[in-house]
């Protein structure tokens, strides 16, 4: 298995210019923070703080024994694409007291990342619910915790999913499988903003080429 990024700092070159972001959001305990952490080419930013006993009477951590850190803002990672294109990875909060940070971390997203655990598959709707009141393109992966196996199908009717949304699985503590899930997102908002949008320079490297670190 690939492993996290390591603490090496990398500079930003001079010449970017253009910030590309991309939020990562899910259920509490869905894997938001170690995602960001696997793909990042910089030690990223994290709001972690330890749980204690008196938390436990405002988050629900019956699926999540082994928990004992939580984002109380958001994680923040980065990914060189080109010279000039940067993208930025923000990790949300997965408590629902901490809903309110979501609707302003969606401000200027180029698309969006819904990390699922099949075991918690309610804790996704919120989630896709803000992003779709928004516009905002998103996919959905389901991060592997060991849990059942459950069809891509049955999935997408748990969660009333659109057909054209993507659907993936993915193990979030793995770098390669980590980019994958961009690279997925990437092509999923080329698709979705097509070349006449305007928002998104389909001049760009493709998104194999934008993301091989």
């Amino acid at each position: 298995m690939d492993s996290a990024t390591s603490d090496a700092r990398t500079p930003l070159g001079a010449t970017a210019d253009n910030g590309l972001k991309i939020v990562v959001v899910g259920g509490f305990g869905v894997g938001k923070t170690t995602l960001v952490r696997s793909v990042s080419e910089i030690r990223p930013l994290n709001t972690e703080e330890t749980m204690t006993k008196a938390g436990e009477a405002v988050d629900d951590i019956s699926e999540v024994r082994g928990k004992s850190a939580t984002t109380v803002a958001f994680d923040f990672g980065r990914i060189t694409l080109d010279a000039r294109n940067v993208l930025y990875l923000f990790g949300a909060p997965g408590q629902e007291r901490f809903w309110f940070l979501w609707d302003r971390l969606f401000s200027g997203t180029l698309g969006a990342v819904v990390l699922v655990d099949t075991r918690r598959i309610g804790d996704s709707w919120y989630a896709i619910d803000r992003l779709e009141h928004h516009g905002t393109p998103f996919i959905v992966a389901c991060n592997d915790f060991g849990g059942p196996t459950y069809a891509p199908q049955q999935i997408r009717e748990a969660l009333d999913l659109d057909p054209h949304v993507p659907l993936l699985d993915c193990d979030a503590r793995s770098r390669a499988s980590a980019k994958q899930v961009l690279i997925t997102l990437v092509e999923h908002v080329r698709n979705h903003h097509g070349p006449q949008s305007g928002r998104y320079d389909t001049q760009a490297p493709a998104p194999h080429q934008e993301l091989a670190l």
